[in-house]
């Protein structure tokens, strides 16, 4: 099997608190670890997004609205959806580890430090479409995810309804599902 899974790729969560959030992979498990037994990954991810800015804006007001709240996790392969996308964040694997989940402080620490990394490449203007939201669906049961245009998905996914979508999503991207 082709471990797709690496260090720098992004995915999206599909379960829990941060669903449908975007993150990076810092550090795969593919055999697990002596606390969690299953594959899983150690993630990098934007919990609140940045706002929209325009020309007419302060300063101030500017640099309030281009703040980005992190989060870091350990996730389940599972509930992971990669992209094609990947992103280079330089540093972050020497800051994230299995040990950091141990100590509220050095969590704290590492979430202060992937928060200037997420930052500075917010403000260069690189990456842009990983700091944009997933659209949520109005129409149906509320579980939908919409992409804009050429977004994360791609250009020929406009909708996802449901989670056997979100299996074909997955497949897309991958490769092997051409619709």
């Amino acid at each position: 099997m082709v471990k797709f899974l690496k260090v720098g790729r992004v995915a999206i969560i599909t379960r829990g608190r941060y669903a449908g959030k975007k993150v990076v992979i810092i550090q795969p498990l593919d055999s697990g670890s002596k606390s969690h037994a299953f594959p899983h990954a150690l993630v990098a991810g934007i919990e609140r997004y940045p706002s929209q800015v325009t020309r007419r804006m302060s300063k101030a007001r500017q640099a309030k609205r281009s703040k980005v709240k992190p989060f870091i996790k350990i996730v389940n392969y599972n509930h992971l959806m990669p992209t094609r996308y990947t992103l280079e964040l330089e540093g972050l694997k020497n800051v994230i580890t299995n040990d950091t989940f141990k100590e509220v402080s050095q969590r704290e620490e590492a979430k202060k430090t992937v928060k200037k990394s997420l930052e500075e490449r917010y403000t260069t203007g690189k990456n842009r479409w990983f700091f944009t939201p997933l659209h949520s669906s109005s129409s149906g049961t509320g579980n939908g995810i919409t992409t804009k245009g050429q977004g994360i998905l791609g250009p020929r996914m406009e909708h996802i309804h449901h989670k056997a979508d979100i299996a074909g999503a997955h497949l897309l991207i991958e490769g092997t599902l051409v619709l």
